[in-house]
């Protein structure tokens, strides 16, 4: 399947599409809403449920412009490279899991996105209220796994 077929074909199965797709698809994190799907031996990451894909991708629009400087972006590109999204991403959910239990240490996967943003809903009204401070540290500090090099 060439790349065009592909992308077009990709757009219509999955019109509700996860904000946390390249995170899922790299088992750094699940989600209750997320569901996995294949084409032409691809996989994507489909949500459930059109409003919480709406908060998903609010959250992560605000914490992408608090991370600008922690993600050593100025650009306003609209997508972000996969390093940074993923930083972004699982960087910006571990510094939530921070905040809101600060006790404990985030395990290698988030469990659950969807009730994690729940819950930090609960706790401070609104997810743009959420202190953002304590979370870029987190996503400065996260490091993407790299690539393995390959034998000769």
């Amino acid at each position: 399947m060439d790349q065009d077929a592909f992308r077009q074909t990709y757009r219509e199965v999955n019109e509700i599409y996860c904000a946390f797709e390249k995170s899922v698809l790299t088992n750094a994190c699940s989600c209750s809403q997320a569901e996995r799907f294949c084409i032409a031996e691809r996989e994507g990451v489909h949500c459930r449920n059109e409003r919480k894909q709406a908060r998903c991708l609010g959250w992560l629009e605000s914490l992408r412009e608090q991370a600008r400087f922690a993600l050593r972006s100025d650009e306003d590109r609209r997508l972000l490279p996969h390093g940074k999204a993923i930083r972004l991403q699982v960087g910006g959910l571990r510094g939530l899991i921070q905040v809101l239990t600060p006790d404990t240490e985030p395990g290698k996967s988030i469990e659950d996105v969807d009730a994690l943003l729940v819950e930090a809903e609960r706790r401070f009204g609104t997810l743009n209220a959420v202190p953002y401070s304590e979370i870029m540290r987190a996503v400065a500090a996260y490091k993407v796994r790299k690539r393995a090099r390959r034998q000769r």
